[in-house]
């Protein structure tokens, strides 16, 4: 059994573009259903970093950073919302090692690098995982705006109010992890891309729709154990 974790979550990217619901599904585990909001399954690509990931109750000034990327999607299953996780870069290579081992989640080592500048965030990733498929990911990216509260706008809630997430491990089971944080503050965002690699990496041709940018400044987060869903009947 691995411990809840604690940790934040700082100056995130949400990159969101609508896709074809089948073209997601066929992407997916039998076992999951890609969710949809006005008829689209969305696909979002999420830079960010990690702050004082830790065990649960341990102080957090003993707890590691560890800037990441991931490429998601959402999904349904028993009228749950929650998301789906493709690959997760991450710069850590001991907490990559322990994610995919405990945690049964698609990590992939990177050198990532994150810097603000001006109210601005330069992000760049690149993968550097053994025997991996090549993914970079080059952007900087910023808040316009005024923030608002998430559950305030249908499609905003849709992409970030899920307090659930499904991986699928290596054995061919599916897991999934809770997880516990407040309602998400937003900004409309805006980005610039150079480089992304990720989305190919992963079998997905660049979206043709313009993405939809929100930032969030973050949040800080309690996710639960990692555990294994019994098809067949409950989980456990």
């Amino acid at each position: 059994m691995v411990v809840p974790l604690e940790m934040g979550w700082r100056h995130l990217l949400f990159e969101n573009w609508p896709v074809d619901p089948e073209m997601m599904d066929a992407h997916l585990p039998a076992s999951l259903t890609a969710d949809r909001h006005d008829g689209s399954a969305w696909l979002s690509v999420i830079p960010f970093t990690n702050v004082a990931v830790r065990p649960k109750g341990v102080p957090q000034a003993l707890g590691v950073r560890l800037p990441e990327i991931n490429v998601r999607t959402y999904v349904t299953r028993d009228g749950v919302p929650s998301v789906y996780f493709f690959s997760l870069d991450a710069q850590g290579l001991a907490s990559v090692t322990g994610a995919r081992l405990f945690h049964h989640l698609p990590y992939y080592y990177a050198r990532i690098a994150l810097e603000m500048n001006d109210g601005r965030v330069r992000f760049e990733s690149r993968r550097q995982h053994p025997g991996a498929r090549p993914g970079r990911y080059e952007a900087t990216y910023w808040p316009t705006g005024e923030p608002f509260d998430a559950p305030t706008d249908p499609l905003a809630e849709f992409l970030v109010e899920r307090y659930r997430f499904y991986t699928e491990a290596p054995d061919g089971s599916i897991r999934y992890t809770d997880v516990d944080h407040d309602a998400w503050t937003l900004y409309p965002a805006t980005a610039t891309v150079e480089t992304d690699t990720l989305l190919r990496a992963d079998g997905f041709a660049c979206p043709d729709a313009e993405p939809r940018y929100y930032y969030s400044p973050g949040l800080d987060v309690v996710a639960s154990r990692s555990k294994r869903l019994r098809e067949d009947t409950d989980d456990w």
